[in-house]
């Protein structure tokens, strides 16, 4: 099927429309006879068309994938009044038996390419590709490949070419790992990030956990929340950053302890701790005795 509503003179006017069906049926279906079966594609594009909407309360039998490729769409996920955006960039995933309702807009020239599919292994097919049970919004990125798949999908479902349904799936099997890399991708480039800041933050503490610190400032200067930091820097070290800073301190204060003969005040002040009853406090609290306690230990 395809529509492409013109004004007089050849001026695109409303909207694009090209979209294809199994055996030309427009009714909804699953299938559990093969791994994956495709049912359905097609494309919007609106242009001056004030809104096009779509509502299923029972959502379908099948699974839909939809990619915004340029413009923006409006979801109600859940049957809720509550406007998700999704940009430009994203794909959207409903599975069976979800309601659906979203709403595309011509002031914001939407362009949308959607694919239903079926099939007995479609659960695990996204999971080993990347996408869990509860995903719904995926970040894809933008890229002319989508277009270009999805508009080969559409144009084999309508030719229906010998072993046609078997090149729908190897298809839309390119969009999955095209989504997989993107996925990948992304959690690589976050990781390395993670790893970097915090890497950066461990020697930082390092080199100046002799010195008054504050947590708040230096998650500041990075340009991190300070919660954001704590919660990162606890999962990467298995300790916050004020306990890291504690035992540096501390283990530098038993090493000195051990092998000087300064008095428990000047080791405190080089650790860190201004008040030497403060330092004894903190040092029997980590250590189960205090300073002086340890060293005489420590010499016997």
């Amino acid at each position: 099927m395809i529509y492409f509503i013109k004004k007089e003179g050849g001026h695109r006017n409303f909207m694009y429309i090209n979209s294809a069906y199994l055996n030309n049926s427009l009714i909804d279906f699953k299938d559990k006879s093969k791994p994956l079966i495709i049912g359905s594609c097609g494309t919007y594009h609106l242009y001056t068309r004030p809104k096009l909407p779509t509502h299923r309360p029972r959502g379908r039998l099948d699974y839909q994938l939809l990619y915004i490729a340029s413009g923006k769409a409006h979801f109600y996920f859940d049957n809720s009044d509550i406007d998700t955006i999704v940009s430009a960039g994203h794909m959207v995933l409903y599975r069976p038996k979800e309601p659906q309702k979203y709403v595309y807009y011509g002031t914001e020239q939407t362009e949308v390419y959607w694919v239903h599919f079926t099939g007995n292994n479609v659960k695990n097919m996204l999971r080993s590709y990347g996408i869990p049970d509860d995903m719904r919004i995926i970040n894809t990125g933008t890229s002319p490949e989508y277009a270009r798949i999805f508009k080969q999908m559409i144009q084999e479902l309508q030719r229906c070419q010998t072993d046609y349904k078997e090149l729908l799936t190897l298809l839309f099997q390119q969009v999955l790992i095209s989504i997989h890399r993107q996925l990948t991708k992304e959690h690589k480039l976050k990781n390395e990030y993670l790893d970097a800041e915090m890497e950066t933050a461990i020697q930082y503490f390092n080199d100046n956990y002799h010195t008054e610190l504050n947590i708040e400032e230096y998650a500041s200067s990075r340009g991190m929340s300070i919660s954001w930091f704590i919660r990162n820097f606890k999962q990467y070290t298995k300790t916050t950053p004020m306990q890291y800073i504690v035992s540096l301190r501390i283990a530098n204060a038993q090493m000195l302890l051990e092998t000087t003969s300064y008095s428990i005040t000047e080791i405190g002040n080089i650790v860190g701790y201004d008040n030497p009853l403060y330092f004894s406090r903190i040092f029997r609290k980590q250590k189960g005795v205090s300073p002086s306690e340890y060293r005489k230990q420590r010499i016997r």
